[in-house]
């Protein structure tokens, strides 16, 4: 029986020697650093803008008509290409403390990494104008980069 159990004792350290020695070229296969990135598409800056919806001075929420009435005079003359936009909730803390929880829009646009500088200064304009328009606080803005293929 120790010939028997003594045996088994070592395949299983050779075993578990093997597995070590095996597990870091496992696992680098799911490193997504070391994976090559797709190279479909083309290089695009993906935006994300959040618009809320109450007014902080106590007015009527912004409407899903005014909403879009705003995006197709401040947005769409700026992006004709495409955009998109989908309804949300949301909450942040706004400048006086306060948690408020909310109706919002996000807002999505794609445009070529070539237009960044130029799609930096329209956003930044649109923002503004939420802002003055509906008595905002801020619009809240997301970046990141992309590779899209239409």
């Amino acid at each position: 029986m120790s010939f028997h159990f003594t045996r088994n004792r070592a395949a299983l350290a050779i075993a578990g020697l093997l597995l070590a020695a095996a597990a870091p070229t496992a696992y680098a296969g799911l490193d997504a650093e070391t994976s090559p990135a797709p190279t479909r598409g083309t290089p695009y800056v993906e935006t994300q803008l959040f618009f809320g919806t109450e007014r902080p001075d106590g007015g009527p929420a912004v409407t899903d008509r005014q909403f879009t009435a705003f995006v197709d005079k401040e947005v769409t003359p700026d992006f004709p290409d495409g955009l998109t936009v989908q309804n949300g909730r949301g909450q942040w803390r706004d400048a006086n403390g306060k948690i408020e929880k909310e109706r919002s829009y996000e807002l999505i646009l794609l445009y070529p990494v070539t237009a960044a500088g130029a799609g930096d200064r329209k956003i930044e304009e649109i923002r503004r104008a939420y802002e003055k328009a509906f008595a905002q606080e801020a619009v809240g803005r997301v970046d990141d980069r992309a590779r899209a293929d239409f």
